[in-house]
């Protein structure tokens, strides 16, 4: 079956985590601009996430799918910024149940896509494409380093000698410079493992239908991971993997970086004043992302790292979730904005990230290093100051730090509090003149772009 060429009909369908939508909606419109015929499945809350790219193109469809029932999420939870932490096994299980409404739907189409480009977290609808008789391209987030460590471990299934050690190493020989990671390092995902478990089989047939799916397409760029994609593209044993990124809004389009995200304590333009107030590579940008909520205990040690250190900043702090215990998560301790006016500026809510990495003013990024924010990074050629959590954030890391050498690590883990003093000299350095990675990424920065 040919899928080329204008007006082909095909399924867009993105996890619905802002961290997967995203870069996918991006590709999407990449995709639109080439005149594809587009439907995009979305659950209900989700639709609203479609408004900047539907009023691009008025010619994608949406197909809006109820989201199936599930007794571990409340009425109306259809997204994950909403759920419980760790909600996400039970999150991609229960998409699964889209799987009939959605047959359905292709069976009863005048003219239904002749292929589906869905996120590597809905493994499942491999099997819907090939019931059909069409293709799934794999969309990955995820760089194609971390994607390697992420195909090693649900087609090979290594276990620690001492089911007790969190430490225990984990090594991926068949992976370039063969990679070695502690234990508690690993996906959560994988490491919640069991085998035998409904949800947890469900998962491994999942990303195991990622591999046996007809082409893979992954927000990276040649450049940034030649050795990884070639490997990736050796391990499928095929030629159909397509790195396409960065996936970012147009450097060309001003709206687009500023319409991406939810509610904000402080605005676009207010946030872009203060930075004009500054002088060039002397603000440090700290974001954690979309997904994590620090602990009281690590707000302290970051404030008062931030504040010891005498460098500007923008700090955009996630609130808690309902899924979080009240009052032990995102308390900004008392009194620190008040010392540091004029010094920070704090971000409750969603931050205009990609508009502030590109400001002349932003010096480095203390980053969670998932992988959006990576390349948000790179493309605005600001060096960073990695702090992994979880998920492919540690290998992003190892990535930056020891292959790219554009970041210093300065914490590791979810749990993590760390040594103010130690963090304050880690901030001053990064904003200082003679910062070795500052270098690096700009001239990788020219690569990126």
């Amino acid at each position: 079956m040919e899928i080329t060429g204008a007006g082909v009909h095909i399924l867009v369908f993105p996890y619905p985590a802002q961290g997967h939508m995203l870069p996918l909606l991006d590709l999407t419109h990449q995709l639109a601009v080439r005149d594809l015929t587009i439907t995009i499945l979305v659950t209900p809350q989700n639709l609203s996430l479609l408004n900047p790219l539907l009023s691009r193109h008025p010619s994608i469809k949406t197909l809006v799918l109820p989201f199936p029932t599930h007794p571990s999420f409340p009425a109306g939870v259809e997204n994950v910024k909403d759920l419980p932490p760790n909600a996400f096994t039970a999150m991609m299980r229960t998409l699964g149940e889209l799987y009939e409404p959605l047959l359905h739907w292709f069976q009863n189409h005048p003219s239904p896509p002749v292929a589906i480009v869905s996120d590597m977290f809905l493994g499942w609808t491999h099997h819907l494409a090939c019931q059909l008789g069409i293709r799934r391209f794999v969309f990955s987030p995820s760089g194609a380093m971390g994607l390697s460590i992420i195909y090693s471990l649900w087609r090979d299934l290594p276990k620690r000698d001492d089911p007790n050690n969190e430490n225990a190493l984990i090594s991926f020989p068949r992976i370039p410079n063969s990679p070695i990671f502690p234990w508690w390092q690993l996906s959560t995902l994988y490491r919640s493992f069991v085998e035998g478990d409904p949800a947890s089989e469900f998962m491994k047939d999942g990303f195991r239908s990622d591999i046996a799916s007809w082409g893979l397409v992954i927000n990276t760029f040649t450049e940034l991971e030649r050795v990884y994609i070639d490997n990736i593209t050796e391990e499928l044993g095929h030629n159909r993997v397509w790195a396409v990124g960065p996936l970012l809004p147009s450097i060309d389009d001003p709206s687009g970086p500023t319409d991406r995200g939810g509610s904000s304590s402080v605005s676009s333009s207010d946030i872009l004043y203060w930075l004009d107030t500054c002088n060039d590579h002397t603000v440090v940008y700290v974001c954690f992302g979309s997904q994590a909520v620090l602990t009281n205990k690590q707000m302290e040690g970051l404030a008062s790292g931030l504040e010891k250190s005498g460098a500007k900043f923008i700090w955009c702090v996630k609130e808690p979730t309902k899924g979080h215990v009240e009052r032990e998560y995102g308390v900004i301790p008392s009194g620190f904005e008040d010392r540091v006016a004029g010094k920070g500026l704090v971000i409750k809510g969603w931050a205009p990230q990609v508009l502030i990495l590109r400001h002349r003013a932003v010096g480095a990024f203390l980053t969670h290093c998932g992988w959006n924010s990576i390349l948000e990074g790179l493309v605005a050629g600001v060096p960073m100051l990695a702090w992994p959590m979880g998920a492919d954030q540690f290998t992003n890391a190892s990535l930056l730090v020891d292959e790219l050498k554009v970041a210093i690590r300065v914490c590791e883990g979810a749990k993590k509090v760390p040594n103010s003093d130690e963090l304050a000299g880690m901030v001053t350095h990064s904003v200082g003149e003679n910062w070795v990675e500052r270098e690096r990424a700009r001239a990788l920065r020219k690569v990126t772009r």
